[in-house]
């Protein structure tokens, strides 16, 4: 569940617990709220409320901290495909593609490409990886939960790593998914699955995870790592 207060989106996690905590998660400033499951929406809006100017301070300040360089995917630089590291061979070549050979990723870039246009293209090699592994697991897990999405798509997201809309039955991934080692996609694929039986992040929600994966909490750690 997502509520809007002024101009702050805000994640709302709905848990057997007693009282509500608010979060700001790096490295984006990500609001999130846990809230009793008993409580009411407008109680959770007004917590939020009363909480916005902490909240935008804390925004703020992750946003004047300082970021990793970008990357500029020439040769010698380093990215990651599922979990694995891969040197970077830049090959010029007036047709774009990619080749993954050993432990080095072989790019063929027009000779002019800029970092820009370089950054680009490496979401659309990440974005192909991802439909491949994406073809074969989530048919895996439809069967093992018995649920199955009516769709399932790819975007690039930055505070997210898959969303679900419980009506249409649609399923989007990140695709900086095909950078995380292939367990977090499987975690990501369960765990949009399971809103199709509950909404909220709630107990009943959680059980639903660990009863198709026990180890679900370890994994999200290694995925938000």
């Amino acid at each position: 569940m997502q509520i809007q207060v002024a101009e702050v989106a805000i994640e709302v996690q709905k848990k057997k617990i007693k009282n509500m905590h608010l979060y700001v998660k790096p490295p984006c400033g990500r609001v999130v709220i846990s809230a009793p499951v008993r409580v009411p929406d407008k109680m959770i809006e007004s917590f939020a409320r009363q909480n916005l100017p902490w909240v935008r301070r804390q925004i703020q300040r992750f946003r004047q901290l300082p970021r990793a360089a970008r990357r500029q995917y020439v040769s010698g630089e380093t990215i990651y495909l599922w979990g694995v590291a891969y040197g970077i061979v830049v090959i010029e070549s007036a047709k774009p593609d990619y080749k993954i050979m050993g432990d080095k990723i072989l790019l063929y870039l027009p000779k002019k490409a800029s970092v820009d246009w370089r950054e680009r293209f490496m979401r659309e090699v990440y974005r192909a990886e991802l439909i491949k592994k994406v073809e074969v697991l989530m048919p895996k897990w439809e069967k093992i939960t018995g649920l199955k999405a009516n769709e399932w798509r790819t975007k690039y997201m930055k505070t997210r790593w898959g969303t679900c809309n419980i009506i249409a039955k649609r399923i989007w991934l990140n695709v900086q998914l095909a950078k995380k080692p292939p367990v977090c996609l499987e975690y990501v694929i369960l765990h949009e699955l399971a809103h199709l039986v509950e909404k909220y992040h709630n107990e009943r929600f959680y059980a639903f995870v660990a009863k198709f994966m026990p180890d679900w909490q370890e994994i999200r750690s290694r995925l938000n790592k």
